[in-house]
């Protein structure tokens, strides 16, 4: 506390408060605090700096935080990594990184900050959400996914605005920022479809995401790689592909849902994975999600290879894109 005592006399006093690396400082012992939900010091310390004006600015990064309601929709996450089917390589790289944050302070005395800047990429189903959950969940720090509708606006120099306001909200608070879908706001800007405005709003979304503190990890996921700008990629440390469910992966997945719900399907994991061959991971949570409410709704006595084979036969007559030309 007497850290944060010191910082907060040094910020009311003016010392320092213009300087880049001592606004840093403060947002990240702000956040700290936060964290700690010492409510009361990180609103002084905010307070304090927000009134020592970057030079030049008219705004500064901790002004106006309720101009953020409705550009963001904060989950508590549960998942963790050991619940989701994932590549080897993609699992690596998530484990490193959330020991990155656990172990922080070392980092940080040799003078190197925690990567936290990640780009997924995959079809749609193929985990990327469950996976921000999941790192959300073992760095201990709230999900906050970026909400479009409250974000892109249709007048001009709206979206910047409120890109502003959404980034201002997140800079003092420890949590995993999602862009799902983030092709709708970071597209190439070298196609010349695209309008001023919007090549406007991708530069400085990118400067924004640029400036943003290592304790807010920015997690971007995309169906469509190829839309995005090229600075994307250059911006973001690292960079992961999740693929499609395989057999072998849906096998896997039933197999651990099944025990950690204590469902019991009655029929082979293998039997229901052939059946679903062409459904996603995030299809397959609902599959599962229907059986446990059908033996659920079922009672006692309800049996469960019965309530499977009723599910299976629904989802084989589900209508999927394009069966109808």
């Amino acid at each position: 506390m007497a850290r944060a005592d010191l910082l907060l006399a040094l910020v009311r006093s003016g010392a320092g408060g213009d300087d880049l690396a001592f606004r840093r400082a403060a947002e990240a012992l702000i956040a700290e605090e936060n964290a700690k939900k010492h409510g009361v010091l990180a609103s002084q310390l905010a307070e304090a700096l927000t009134r020592r004006k970057t030079l030049g600015s008219t705004v500064s990064p901790l002004t106006r935080p309720r101009e953020s309601v409705g550009l963001l929709h904060e989950t508590e996450p549960v998942r963790r990594l050991t619940d989701l089917v994932l590549p080897t390589t993609v699992r690596l790289s998530a484990t490193e990184l959330v020991e990155e944050h656990h172990r922080r302070d070392l980092l940080r005395s040799h003078g190197l900050e925690p990567r936290h800047r990640i780009l997924l990429e995959g079809p749609p189903g193929s985990g990327k959400t469950t996976l921000a959950e999941a790192i959300a969940t073992e760095v201990a720090v709230p999900l906050l996914t970026v909400r479009y509708e409250g974000v892109i606006g249709s007048f001009l120099g709206e979206t910047a605005s409120r890109l502003d306001a959404l980034f201002s909200a997140v800079r003092v608070r420890p949590c995993v920022l999602f862009f799902d879908e983030f092709d709708a706001v970071a597209k190439e800007r070298g196609d010349t479809h695209e309008t001023g405005e919007i090549k406007r709003v991708v530069s400085s979304l990118l400067l924004q995401v640029d400036k943003l503190p290592s304790h807010v990890i920015v997690i971007a996921a995309t169906n469509h790689a190829e839309l995005l700008d090229r600075a994307v990629w250059r911006r973001m440390q690292i960079r992961l592909p999740l693929p499609s469910a395989t057999r072998e992966g849906k096998i896997e997945w039933l197999r651990a849902w099944s025990a950690r719900k204590g469902v019991v399907f009655g029929k082979s994991e293998r039997t229901i994975a052939d059946r679903l061959r062409d459904a996603s991971y995030a299809e397959l949570e609902d599959f599962a999600g229907d059986v446990q409410r059908r033996q659920i709704l079922g009672g006692f006595d309800a049996d469960p290879t019965s309530v499977t084979e009723s599910v299976l036969r629904a989802w084989a007559a589900r209508a999927r894109p394009g069966a109808n030309g």
